[in-house]
């Protein structure tokens, strides 16, 4: 079999938005770089940044309440939507400086203004969300944040939600415009593309079979070419595995001691989606409710406005399942083949404490369709069964890992990079907020794994990303600044 050993200074396994940001960071920061990816599917954006296969929401807690922390004494915590509202705003200020630049010439094709929602009902929710309001809509961060109870006024923001209510429905909602519906695939597929005219080698049908290190502390992956049908041998100083739930099975490969006691839950999802232009019509923005007791933060349920391929459209859900696999792509072994003698008892730890989450998984695994309508009627209570299809949305594998908080065995629900020591590889785990955080998570891969570069490149890091440095809750008149010229550049003006 002809073997081909070529060397290159950074590879990046996985065609989703990860990789795709990383790139177009690099290739800014360090434009001869010689860079190279490599995706296992035909096409970029098939998995996780498939714009099918994710709910498309900029995140920035305007609307998700599981990051608005209820405290013992009544309190709100903002803490943590504060944390993720910044992070979107480094995405939006490195998309305009791309689309500025030309890179990102259209940016209705990947980003559009949808107002975002919160919508709960009960007194006690009512109350809480009334406080969540108050919290954030005195932060510089949410500006415009408006809560109301009143039936009419409800009306007027959800009609579809509120035809057929009980008028004496003790029900509440918060909207601010300033959110987001973000095409992920779209996104990905364009920074590829300026990246491709950039010199980057984009390389698909090609699997990473194994990854090993070298004595001179570069990595060397063997990867098979579906086109050729031929084994491939790439030697590259830095390594990136932004493979979504794939990233694991890899980065054990790689034998480094962060990658131990490290495993992964996989947990599939599917959206009902509505195929009546008429309903559709009806309902424009992203309302999200609360998560049912004892449920995950991943089972929030939301009704979202959404642009796909051109067309506006409206999805339910997220539904929760299982499947053994890591990917939509991938194999029922996948969950069995992640299971090492250094995460045995890590894995086992957890399936012990996340009994609740099996047995939810469980029991959304045997929803029926009209269970799943009973769901979509707390909503929209007109709801009709033949107005929606289901689609089977990405697999996302949750991050288990020891901790000092947690123990043995805690299942996160974020997203996490895993370095090395010296900062020759970075992989990147977990799930949401996942892709809305991916320009916050790169400028951390960037300033671990190239400290000497990174005192040189700040400079040009504030260019792309004028707050970069500084939290924009604490400078409201920088945050007023690049909150219009953001607007402005990616059209979230109404």
């Amino acid at each position: 079999m002809n073997s081909l050993h070529k060397k290159t200074d950074v590879i990046l396994i996985g065609g989703g938005i990860m990789s795709a940001t990383l790139g177009m960071m690099l290739k800014e920061l360090s434009p001869n770089l010689e860079v190279k990816l490599f995706e296992k599917l035909s096409k970029p954006a098939e998995e996780s940044s498939n714009e099918w296969n994710n709910a498309g929401t900029g995140h920035s807690a305007l609307c998700e309440l599981n990051y608005t922390k209820e405290e013992a004494d009544g309190s709100v915590n903002i803490d943590k939507a504060i944390q993720i509202n910044e992070q979107f705003q480094l995405s939006k200020q490195f998309w305009t400086y791309l689309v500025n630049k030309g890179s990102l010439p259209n940016p209705e094709t990947f980003i559009r203004p949808v107002p975002h929602m919160s919508f709960v009902y009960g007194e006690k929710n009512v109350q809480f969300l009334k406080k969540r309001c108050d919290a954030l809509s005195s932060n510089p961060l949410f500006p415009g944040m408006t809560f109301t109870d009143d039936f009419e006024t409800l009306k007027h923001w959800m009609p579809l939600m509120m035809e057929g209510r009980p008028a004496d429905d003790r029900i509440a909602a918060t909207k601010i415009e300033s959110g987001t519906d973000v095409n992920f695939g779209n996104l990905t597929r364009s920074l590829l593309d300026d990246l491709n005219e950039k010199g980057v080698e984009l390389n698909y049908n090609h699997s990473v079979q194994n990854i090993r290190r070298n004595e001179d502390n570069t990595w060397q992956l063997k990867i098979y070419n579906g086109e050729t049908k031929k084994v491939e041998y790439h030697n590259t100083k830095f390594l990136f595995i932004g493979a979504g739930g794939g990233s694991l099975p890899l980065l054990q490969k790689t034998g480094i001691k962060e990658a131990s006691n490290i495993g992964g839950f996989p947990v599939s999802g599917l959206f009902m989606v509505c195929n009546n232009d008429e309903v559709i019509a009806k309902h424009e923005a992203k309302v999200y409710g609360k998560a049912k007791v004892g449920a995950p933060p991943m089972s929030v349920p939301h009704l979202d406005t959404r642009y796909i391929e051109g067309k506006r459209t409206l999805l339910f859900g997220p539904f929760a399942g299982f499947s053994p696999k890591f990917l939509k792509t991938g194999s029922n072994l996948d969950l069995f083949g992640s299971v090492k003698p250094n995460n045995v008892f890590t894995m086992l730890s957890a399936g012990l404490k996340e009994m609740g989450l099996t047995k939810y998984l469980v029991e959304q695994v045997l929803l029926s369709d009209e269970k799943r309508l009973e769901d979509l009627k707390e909503f929209i209570p007109t709801a009709k069964l033949e107005d929606w299809d289901i689609v089977i949305a990405g697999q996302r594998v949750q991050v288990i890992k020891d901790t000092n908080e947690g123990g043995k065995g805690t299942l996160q629900f974020g997203t996490e990079l895993v370095t090395s020591e010296d900062g020759s590889i970075s992989a990147l785990l977990g799930a949401s907020p996942g892709a809305s955080t991916a320009v916050h998570v790169m400028i951390q891969l960037l300033e671990k794994c190239f400290p000497d570069n990174f005192t040189k490149w700040e400079d040009k890091i504030k260019q792309m990303i004028p707050s970069f440095g500084l939290n924009l809750s604490e400078h409201p008149d920088l945050f007023n600044e690049i909150n219009t010229s953001t607007s402005k550049a990616l059209g979230l003006y109404k």
